[in-house]
């Protein structure tokens, strides 16, 4: 068990290690600019088990900027979901989102499809599960000038890497246990030069159990997400709730997943 948590950690200190070292390689020689926002960001998350090892998951985002009074994006993702082993499940699918424009007085949405594959791991360690995700993402995004689309794309490769903790404190499975949870995100293409590092999600907040299927944790998330001219950065100070459905519907369990 020792094992496993050092091997995790040991493989989060080498990405964070990467981010740093990719951070200063790509600074522009103009002063870092900061943009500090307060932001809303809620979502439901489902996990739904249909016949033997296979599932789909469908997750739907809304993410508020100046806290609740502005809109940030919008999302939609579907996906088929295998569970290859009790701890490991693989998933792979489609996403749409809507992204509000930032400058004031523009109303155009850019809008980007997202194909996603993705690999998750949970490993039980004592009380604590810790969960190792990587995803890959494949992005099309419309490029918007003047407050219109110009009928170009801006196409990305995204790397995320996630490790999270869910961390029991009460002996009593019905009181909220700790959730702690770091993301790592990288992209490559044409347009990305002097960002080879998109974003650094960081939460710290509590997860619950509502009922057998449902759940949801809510508490603080720091993103920092560096823009593409490698000088300017979004600092956003999240407020983030989360709920999660994960029924299974599968009348006959698989004996391989027990």
């Amino acid at each position: 068990m020792v094992h496993q948590l050092l091997s995790g950690v040991r493989l989060y200190c080498s990405l964070l290690l990467l981010l740093c070292l990719l951070n200063n390689r790509s600074q522009a020689q103009a002063e870092k600019q900061i943009n500090r926002q307060t932001m809303f960001w809620t979502s439901i998350n489902s996990n739904i088990k249909l016949k033997g090892s296979w599932g789909v998951m469908a997750d739907i985002h809304a993410r508020r900027k100046n806290f609740i009074f502005k809109n940030s994006f919008d999302l939609i993702r579907v996906g088929v979901t295998y569970q290859a082993t009790p701890k490991i499940m693989m998933a792979g699918g489609y996403a749409r989102l809507w992204l509000a424009p930032n400058t004031a007085g523009w109303g155009t949405y850019s809008k980007e499809n997202r194909l996603f594959a993705q690999i998750q791991q949970s490993v039980p360690i004592n009380k604590i599960t810790m969960l190792h995700r990587f995803r890959l993402e494949g992005r099309q995004q419309q490029k918007i000038v003047n407050d219109a689309f110009i009928n170009a794309y801006r196409y990305t490769l995204r790397y995320r890497y996630l490790l999270s903790f869910n961390i029991p404190v009460f002996e009593n499975k019905k009181l909220p246990s700790l959730a702690l949870a770091d993301e790592l995100l990288l992209h490559s293409g044409k347009d990305v030069v002097l960002n080879v590092v998109d974003q650094n999600r960081i939460f710290i907040g509590v997860k619950q159990s509502l009922s057998k299927n449902w759940s949801f944790d809510v508490g603080y998330m720091r993103v920092l997400q560096q823009k593409f001219s490698g000088y300017q950065y979004d600092l956003n100070h999240t407020f983030r709730l989360f709920f999660y459905y994960t029924p299974d519907f599968r009348k006959v369990k698989s004996p391989a997943l027990h």
